[in-house]
């Protein structure tokens, strides 16, 4: 009976010491093999074969996982079924619209993020929202974080501790404000 058969038998059988020793056992094992799963995966994978077998170990060895071994090809045979299915897990989740579904990455050039010159519309709302805030600082700042910030409404509401049924009042009220204040342009 090889070490590991030995440790899985003595853990099937409620040791607690032999748990401990589980790990550093089938670790370089488990390492091979989930480098030869990452070696399938296709290229730009973020998964490291150290995560992906730290993920499987616990999956199968955790207090959830399943602890009635037979043999060491079978403990072997849960790792390689627990890294697949954390491999499918994450290409699915990837593929998901809100992880951004088809998109591909792009490289980012940092000149290309500045405005050479600074559109004409957003001086003038710059201009009418320091009026605004003179008198409404709080709306004024409400419009700041949904315009510039890019907020939602409920995340500007948070942002500010109000509520949002505030918030959807202030807005009406700001956008209503700035409009008249810029329609005279």
């Amino acid at each position: 009976m090889g070490d590991v058969t030995r440790i899985l038998n003595a853990i099937e059988d409620g040791d607690a010491h032999a748990a401990s020793e589980l790990l550093p056992a089938v670790y370089d094992e488990l390492r091979r093999l989930a480098e030869q799963r990452m070696a399938q995966e296709s290229p730009g994978q973020t998964l490291q074969a150290t995560a992906l077998v730290h993920e499987a170990y616990l999956r199968i060895v955790g207090p959830a996982g399943d602890s009635d071994w037979n043999s060491r090809a079978h403990f072997f045979g849960a790792a390689a079924e627990a890294m697949r299915r954390i491999l499918i897990e994450r290409a699915r989740s990837k593929q998901r619209l809100k992880r951004g579904g088809d998109r591909r990455r792009e490289e980012l050039v940092p000149e290309n993020l500045t405005l050479e010159e600074v559109p004409e519309e957003v001086l003038a709302l710059d201009e009418a929202l320091v009026r605004f805030a003179r008198s409404e600082p709080l709306k004024a700042r409400l419009v700041e974080l949904r315009y510039f910030g890019g907020l939602g409404q409920a995340e500007a509401a948070r942002l500010l501790e109000i509520p949002k049924a505030t918030a959807d009042r202030y807005w009406a009220f700001a956008r209503s404000w700035l409009f008249d204040a810029l329609k005279d342009r």
